[in-house]
C-alpha cells in the first residue's frame, strides 16, 4: 500500500489529510457515517490517527426510510474493519424534517435534522468534534445539504484537503477498504421529482425495483419515478444487456405497479433530477 501511495499523484493530499486528522483526533471524535466510500475513507484514516493519539472514534449512522436496502449492513462491516464503534440512530425524517413533499431544499432540511441529532448524541458522549465525508467535487454541484453542515459547525476534512471523488476511490483502494469500488448510494428521495409526494409505500417500491436491477449485475443504476412511469438510468455499456432482458425487466417493474417502463438513452447521470431544482 505504501508504494502505491508514494507513486500516486495524491500523496501530498493524503499527507495533508492525515496531518489534519491527527490534530482532530487528539480528543475523541465522531464521524457521520453512511458506509459509502467517502465516509469510509474518512473513518479509516481517523481511526488510524486516533490510535496514534490514544483516543477513540465513534461512527454515527442515521437509519431512515430514505436509506437504500443493505446500507446498514455494509456500514456495520466497514466500521468493524476500521476499528470504530458504530452507533445507529433512527428517525422518521420525512416527518421530522418536513420533506414529505420533496421540496427543492430537501437535502438541506434533511441534513439539518440528521446532523443535528448526530451532533447532540456525540455531545452526550463527550465528543465535541464531528466529521463528515463531503469531498471536493461535491462543492461544485447542487448540494444544499452542505449549508446545513456548515451551519452546524461540522468539519469536512476531505473537502478541506481538496480530495476529489476519484482520489477518494484511489485512496480507499490503496487502504484496502471493502467499499472502494462501491457505487454511490444516495438517498431514495433523489429518485423522485421535486414536489412529488414521498410515502413509505412509494419508497419501498423503488428500493425493490432497484434491488432487482442491481441483481442483473448493473454497476450504476437509478430507477427514477415520474408518476406511473419508471425511467431506468444505467451506464451506456449496460444498455444492450437491458434490451436483451427487457421482457423480464418490464414484467418485474409492472408487478411493482408502474404502468410504463422506459430506458433513458442519455444513460446514468448522478443528480439528474436536479435539473428541475431551480425551475
Amino acid at each position: 500500500m505504501k508504494r502505491d501511495m508514494e507513486n500516486s499523484g495524491w500523496k501530498e493530499k493524503l499527507q495533508n489529510l492525515q496531518s489534519q486528522l491527527l490534530t482532530d483526533t487528539k480528543n475523541a471524535v465522531g464521524v457521520a457515517f453512511s458506509g459509502g466510500v467517502d465516509s469510509s475513507l474518512l473513518l479509516k484514516i481517523a481511526c488510524e490517527c486516533a490510535k496514534k493519539n490514544g483516543t477513540k472514534v465513534t461512527a454515527f449512522m442515521m437509519q431512515t426510510e430514505l436509506l437504500p436496502i443493505g446500507d446498514v449492513d455494509v456500514a456495520r462491516q466497514v466500521a468493524e474493519e476500521a476499528g470504530a464503534e458504530l452507533f445507529i440512530l433512527s428517525t422518521d425524517v420525512l416527518k421530522e424534517a418536513g420533506i414529505s413533499n420533496n421540496p427543492t431544499d430537501r437535502c438541506y432540511l434533511c441534513k439539518k435534522t440528521i446532523f443535528a441529532k448526530m451532533k447532540a448524541e456525540a455531545e452526550k458522549r463527550g465528543i465535541s468534534v464531528l466529521l463528515e465525508g463531503t469531498n471536493a467535487d461535491d462543492l461544485l454541484v447542487y448540494r444544499p445539504g452542505i449549508r446545513a453542515i456548515r451551519e452546524l459547525g461540522i468539519k469536512s476534512p476531505l473537502a478541506e484537503a481538496s480530495v476529489t471523488k476519484r482520489e477518494v476511490r484511489a485512496m480507499a483502494a490503496a487502504y484496502g477498504i471493502a467499499v472502494a469500488d462501491r457505487p454511490s448510494s444516495p438517498c431514495m428521495a433523489t429518485r423522485f421529482p421535486y414536489g412529488a409526494e414521498l410515502t413509505l409505500e412509494q419508497l419501498n417500491r423503488v428500493k425493490e425495483g432497484e434491488e432487482y436491477l442491481k441483481g442483473l449485475g448493473l454497476y450504476n443504476v437509478r430507477l427514477r419515478i415520474h408518476g406511473n412511469v419508471a425511467r431506468i438510468e444505467v451506464d451506456g455499456s449496460a444498455m444492450d444487456e437491458m434490451i436483451k432482458k427487457r421482457q423480464e425487466i418490464v414484467s418485474c417493474l409492472k408487478d411493482l405497479g408502474y404502468s410504463y417502463i422506459t430506458l433513458d438513452l442519455e444513460g446514468f447521470r448522478s443528480g439528474s433530477m436536479d435539473i428541475f431544482a431551480n425551475q
